[in-house]
């Protein structure tokens, strides 16, 4: 029987290319979005997934999204908690650099932790676990330090919920990619990661219960932190 899976931000860029390749696996998907545009445009396109207008960062709306899943399929197996966004900050004179600060962290980080809580009451052994940071979780972006300081709360969450799930077979994996060409980078420049690749390194890693993917060039990074760190801090200081 194929698996219940829950995408957040599942209509675009590294969510939709998620449904997917899950759909293509034959697993039962659910996306949730805040677009109702974007929410008929995909199940226009995959009718047989449910899709669920919902924000993550409010409470009552994360609770009828689980209900609307609990009804659709009757349980839930995999949870990818990947809604997010990025926001530059320059902090060197900019009077407005903290504006809607709560509203990013919100959604990048506290969000997805009251919605593993809240789906791991309803359904305690959840095969997995699901966490799209980003590489700059690792080493945080000169121009959006709010950005890799949310995704490092998130690293750190991931890190401890997996040895505190383990003992229940419940397999935790943080997902690190580099810069995707998704709607969030559009007017990043340099090269970008097809989304489709961040999802088939994904669906690889938890086929074999890894406790990260790094996909494209986030590989190289645990390395470069352990031998050079200061390499890999000017590299990332030009993104």
């Amino acid at each position: 029987m194929g698996k219940v899976v829950l995408i957040t931000g599942g209509t675009s860029g590294i969510g939709l290319s998620l449904a997917e390749a899950f759909l293509e696996e034959g697993a039962f998907v659910a996306v949730c979005g805040r677009s109702r545009t974007a929410l008929d445009r995909f199940s226009q396109a995959h009718p047989q997934a449910l899709a669920v207008q919902s924000d993550v960062t409010i409470r009552e709306a994360r609770a009828a999204m689980l209900d609307a899943v609990s009804e659709r399929f009757g349980r839930l197996d995999v949870l990818i908690n990947n809604a997010g966004t990025f926001v530059e900050r320059d902090f060197t004179g900019d009077a407005h650099a903290t504006v809607a600060l709560e509203q990013e962290i919100g959604l990048n980080l506290t969000a997805p932790i009251h919605l593993t809580g809240e789906a791991l009451r309803r359904w305690p052994s959840l095969d997995a676990i699901v966490f799209v940071t980003s590489g700059f979780a690792l080493v945080s972006p000169t121009r959006a330090p709010t950005y890799g300081a949310v995704k490092a709360g998130l690293h750190g969450f991931a890190d401890g919920l997996r040895r505190q799930l383990a003992p229940q077979g419940t397999h935790v994996l943080e997902v690190l990619p580099p810069t995707t060409d998704t709607p969030m980078n559009a007017d990043a420049t340099g090269p970008k990661l097809p989304p489709a690749e961040v999802a088939a390194v994904t669906l690889k890693a938890l086929r074999q219960r890894r406790p990260m993917a790094l996909p494209g060039q986030t590989k190289l990074m645990p390395t470069m932190l352990r031998i050079a760190p200061h390499t890999l801090g000017r590299m990332v200081a030009k993104l």
